[in-house]
């Protein structure tokens, strides 16, 4: 099995050690797993500055690859937070940076956080959706230098009410922009943690990803701390069977490998 999001002690938002996850992903079983954390450049909150030291991440990978080699695979990710007008900053860092894996999240609309709720004052429930789905869409067809986009109906988890509706037309819009370039998206486990009853996306969002042709999925707990690493990841792969995906991947050098999902 592999859990292909994580943070540890790299990313601000985070107090975990990297090397206490890593033990942790060996004693619940993983083969292998991916760090991702966070670069959010010109989040809207002074008190988290979303980056890291690029040489000290590298350092302590390739450490930590060293001393648990044959126990467990660890690849070097990363979560960058996409807006609208700093896409030429993320493809600047991607032309100096390796990674394994990029995850596209987009955790900020129209300059303003969701996790405090910016957004959604002075807007309709669905208004909000809109900008939401609309800036993800502006983002996907203007930038495309990443693996998968991250928990893509992320929305759901801040919003105090349902939309009206699931706003299907925009999400095919982006999963047909993202497909034909070789792109992905995650089944993100985080959302039951924090209180809904599915991850991210939902159901219904991973359907429409298959039906519009989508292959490429991994699978990650988002996990901030020990204890929550591989977090549902049983119903995760129990649900994408259902659905109908045959493979989940995992990255190396920013290429995608399939592992049958029957076999996990």
């Amino acid at each position: 099995m592999f859990d292909y999001h994580m943070h540890s002690a790299f990313s601000a938002d985070c107090r975990a050690e990297m090397e206490e996850m890593v033990k942790e992903s060996i004693t619940k079983g993983l083969s292998e797993i991916c760090f991702t954390e966070h670069i959010d450049y010109d989040y809207p909150v002074d008190d988290f500055v979303f980056d890291i030291d690029k040489r000290s991440y590298a350092r302590k990978i390739n450490e930590l690859q060293q001393r648990y080699d044959g126990q467990i695979r660890i690849k070097k990710g990363i979560e960058i937070g996409i807006q609208p007008h700093i896409l030429e900053r993320y493809e600047d860092l991607l032309k100096m940076e390796r990674f394994d894996f990029i995850i596209c999240s987009m955790h900020t609309v129209e300059r303003k956080g969701l996790h405090y709720g910016e957004l959604f004052k002075g807007k309709t429930i669905d208004e909000a959706f809109q900008a939401y789905y609309e800036e993800l869409l502006y983002c996907v067809k203007n930038f495309e230098d990443y693996s998968v986009l991250g928990h893509v109906d992320l929305i759901k988890r801040y919003a105090k009410e349902r939309a009206s509706h699931p706003f299907h037309e925009l999400l095919q819009s982006i999963f047909e922009t993202i497909i034909p370039l070789g792109k992905g998206i995650e089944l993100n486990t985080s959302g039951v943690r924090y209180g809904l009853s599915h991850g991210l996306p939902s159901e219904d969002v991973l359907k429409l990803y298959k039906q519009c042709g989508g292959e490429i999925i991994t699978l990650g707990s988002d996990a901030h701390k020990p204890e929550d690493i591989a977090f549902q990841f049983k119903e995760s792969i129990d649900l994408l069977k259902s659905i109908g995906f045959r493979y989940i991947a995992t990255f190396s050098n920013r290429k995608p490998q399939f592992h049958p999902i029957d076999q996990l």
